[in-house]
């Protein structure tokens, strides 16, 4: 967990960041806003700013979100001052800390940053198998292909290996391949230096440097075009980098992990995908089974979404039916943990007398009649009925393939909260063609859901 202060905390940096140093965390100073962008380009990475309310929140972030730097963000001040709360909320970070601080606080917020869920929630034989694979080669310096359906926990499984290798200390750097432009994906790896194209106003340090001595993980790295995988095999066999627009050539020490939801030898061998590269990131593959293949989890699962949510949202812990259970364990999880998740999240929020029955789970795929109180979930569109008439696509006669579609990407946007990355994998699309398509929505006027939902509260650093 690695802290970044940045202001003066009305005099309480000292005791702020001894409670953060007793909790675990490396901690960092600087005075101003330039000062934190400047650490972070130069590489210092962080996992967490404590900023100052006096200073302006909503201009470090616009920063931050423009030269692409991730980053939780919360504010500090002095007492419980409600609109200087308000203002550092709305500006865009995560949380608000009074000062002078209070150690419980402050923990829980550390927590909560730093719960990248490196320990798996399972029960199942199948997870178990793979998991016992993972710990015998984490504490190599072996590539590892972690391959598996969207929503499977890829990520999740690549700070597992992470946190139980030797590079435990040293920084865990994820870079979406999928989430990145191609042309700013280069630099993002890389970096560049000060005026090496329209934007670069000052020098970036890359992810490679970012990660050295620690481990990187390329996140979808099959989305990512034949050119700059020829750069990126270069780094791992010669263990060095080139900045965009730099002149030397700079020493890396990186463990790779890489994930990807395809078929990897399928997309060799349709030349989507390097060869060479391919055998160089799949020394190791773990391939994490679908949640329909481990359904002993679904349980334990929907128990762990069910407090995570009620504790994020600030409610009681509402008590999962049997009827509801039993639902969730006949579905078939296309979207598997991540659809999982988000299903008991609306659940949570859905809950009344503090129990979550059959009318609160809401599946994908699945229609429920009003008043509808069993355990069935209703025909999916494309299973005929009554002797073959399927009422589901007679309603679709008469409608253009494009509204069809139209409603079919705002539906699973609405079911994901918003959730750009998580609609696209359902969906079977990429990112780009999401938000391009998201992005003409906008522009005909035609409402599109906001990430968490327009009308749901966002839990804390979800």
């Amino acid at each position: 967990m690695r802290l970044l202060i940045v202001g003066s905390l009305d005099g309480h940096i000292t005791t702020a960041g001894k409670i953060a140093l007793d909790r675990g965390a490396k901690v960092s100073h600087v005075d101003d806003i330039e000062g934190a962008m400047t650490a972070l380009r130069s590489g210092q990475s962080a996992d967490l700013l404590m900023v100052d309310v006096e200073l302006d929140i909503a201009r470090l972030i616009a920063q931050l979100d423009s030269e692409r730097i991730s980053v939780q963000v919360v504010g500090c001040g002095v007492h419980t001052d409600p609109e200087k709360a308000a203002q550092a909320i709305r500006a865009g970070a995560k949380e608000y800390i009074p000062l002078p601080p209070d150690p419980e606080l402050i923990a829980a917020v550390l927590q909560a940053v730093t719960e990248e869920t490196s320990a798996f929630v399972f029960r199942d034989a199948a997870m178990s198998r793979v998991l016992r694979l993972a710990e015998q080669i984490a504490g190599s310096n072996a590539s590892v292909l972690i391959t598996g359906e969207s929503g499977t926990g890829k990520e999740v499984m690549a700070r597992f290996i992470h946190s139980h290798s030797k590079r435990a200390t040293k920084p865990f750097i994820a870079v979406n391949c999928a989430a990145i432009p191609e042309n700013l994906l280069e630099s993002e790896l890389f970096g560049h230096e000060k005026g090496a194209f329209t934007g670069a106003i000052a020098r970036r340090i890359g992810r490679f440097e970012e990660a050295s001595g620690g481990t990187l993980l390329l996140d979808e790295i099959s989305e990512m075009h034949p050119r700059l995988q020829a750069k990126l095999l270069r780094a791992i066999q010669e263990r060095e980098i080139d900045r965009v627009g730099g002149t030397q050539a700079i020493k890396v020490d990186v463990r790779l992990l890489a994930t990807s939801n395809r078929d990897m030898d399928d997309e060799v061998r349709k030349g989507g995908f390097r060869e060479d590269l391919y055998f160089r990131l799949n020394v190791v593959n773990l391939e994490l089974p679908p949640l329909r293949e481990r359904p002993r989890d679904i349980p334990i699962l929907s128990e762990h979404f069910a407090r995570k949510y009620a504790e994020a949202n600030g409610v009681a812990l509402p008590e999962l039916s049997a009827e509801a259970l039993h639902m969730l364990e006949r579905h078939h999880w296309r979207g598997n943990v991540r659809e999982l998740e988000n299903t008991m999240h609306r659940a949570v929020l859905l809950a009344s007398n503090g129990v979550v029955g059959p009318d609160e789970i809401l599946l994908t795929g699945t229609r429920q009649a009003p008043g509808h109180n069993d355990a069935q979930p209703q025909a999916t569109a494309g299973a005929p009925q009554n002797g073959g008439t399927n009422e589901s696509t007679g309603s679709l006669i008469g409608r253009t393939v494009a509204d069809v579609e139209r409603d079919l990407i705002l539906d699973t946007l609405q079911h994901c909260l918003g959730n750009r990355t998580h609609a696209a994998n359902i969906l079977g699309i990429s990112i780009r063609t999401l938000r391009n398509k998201l992005r003409a929505y906008s522009e005909k006027g035609i409402p599109v859901p906001m990430p968490g939902g327009e009308s749901l509260q966002r839990p804390p650093f979800a």
